[in-house]
């Protein structure tokens, strides 16, 4: 590992605040482009409602994604500070202004459908990659609406680290699994710059795969520690893994439940 002293912290930390996404010129007009360019993570949201009509059309955006044949295996949990508190008894994290749980639905298909066969890994791979495009739908919509978001795995216990809890508080079937909660709320402040982004040339190839390199890796790494610190002088980023992981053994049981339901059923 590189040298991660005073000076290489700094260093980091500049690299993160000066980098911008990469657009060709003759692009950088493009609206939706900048809309999708300009996205951050926010955690900081002001006390201010979302509109109906606004909150709506972020579904619609949602609901209107692609997905394999056409199935749709999503369906999604909404809240607003009210309800997320009745059902959590806690308030929304990070005070949003409303909240849509994520969930990968094979259920509702299965209705009138047979085409999952008792093939685990293919329906929940698809349901996952499905819900995953329509939640990033809702998150580029809000964006273009001028309303921020943030996207939870763990926090509040709200996403797939808690799949177990949330199953039996959301009284969700077989076939249903929550995969993340989705925060939106109008911004309190000014936007973060853009988090550490692998280079174009570690992550984009011709053909056959090729690995990344490890010198550009560390370098990425060092970045993320550093802007992970500079956000939570308190905390760390090897902190944070560490929960994660505290959490995983029990995460994967749940999971392996809900993924191997015949398996769970019959054992």
């Amino acid at each position: 590992m590189r040298n991660s002293g005073p000076l290489a912290f700094i260093r980091s930390l500049w690299r993160i605040v000066s980098r911008k996404p990469q657009t060709p010129a003759t692009l950088k007009d493009n609206d939706l482009l900048r809309v999708i360019l300009r996205r951050r993570t926010v955690r900081r949201f002001a006390r201010r409602d979302i509109p109906d009509d606004i909150f709506s059309v972020i579904l619609e955006a949602g609901r209107v994604a692609p997905s394999t044949v056409n199935l749709q295996t999503w369906s999604f949990a909404t809240f607003t500070p009210a309800t997320w508190r009745d059902t959590f008894g806690s308030g929304l994290p990070f005070k949003g202004s409303r909240a849509v749980i994520i969930l990968g639905d094979t259920h509702r298909a299965r209705q009138v459908l047979d085409v999952f066969p008792y093939s685990p890994l293919i329906e929940y791979t698809t349901a996952v990659m499905n819900a995953s495009l329509a939640a990033m739908n809702m998150n580029i919509a809000a964006e273009a609406l001028g309303v921020s978001s943030v996207m939870l795995s763990d926090t509040g216990r709200s996403g797939i680290l808690d799949a177990g809890y949330l199953k039996q508080t959301l009284n969700l079937p077989r076939c249903v699994v929550p995969l993340m909660t989705i925060i939106f709320g109008y911004a309190a402040g000014g936007y973060p710059p853009m988090p550490p982004k692998q280079a174009m040339d570690q992550v984009a190839f011709a053909g056959a795969y090729r690995e990344a390199d490890t010198a550009a890796m560390e370098d990425w790494l060092m970045q993320l520690q550093a802007g992970y610190k500079a956000m939570r002088p308190n905390s760390s980023f090897e902190t944070q893994v560490a929960h994660y992981r505290s959490k995983m053994e029990q995460a994967e049981a749940d999971l392996h439940d809900m993924v191997f339901y015949e398996e769970t059923n019959t054992s």
